[in-house]
């Protein structure tokens, strides 16, 4: 039978294993998204859900979010947030980029 000694290290384990992992793809994504002072942020308005991840990890105040109506008639909501990338102050660091849950953010040539 497993001792709790043995079901915490096998469990200690397994997280080093998944955190590796995941540092691995992180780091894959990055280095596959072009990036650095020739490019900028784009956002594509349909895709982004406006959770606000963007404007957390920017460090360059380069994102905002602005409001826009409810395109579906069958939702009744005040406000729908959408981000914008303001164009001057973004330094193309991809943090936005790898921030994005619905990749509704990429990155294109000024």
């Amino acid at each position: 039978m497993t001792g709790a000694d043995e079901l915490r290290r096998r469990r200690q384990n397994e997280a080093v294993r998944i955190r590796t992992a995941l540092n691995r793809q992180r780091g894959e994504q990055r280095a596959n998204t072009k990036g650095g002072e020739g490019t900028v942020a784009f956002v594509e308005e349909r895709k982004c859900i406006g959770c606000d991840q963007c404007t957390i990890v920017c460090d360059d105040d380069a994102i905002e979010l602005y409001h826009v109506a409810m395109k579906s008639p069958l939702m009744s909501v005040e406000s729908n947030r959408k981000a914008r990338v303001l164009r001057d102050p973004c330094t193309g660091c991809r943090l936005c980029v790898l921030a994005c849950p619905t990749d509704a953010i990429t990155m294109i040539d000024r």
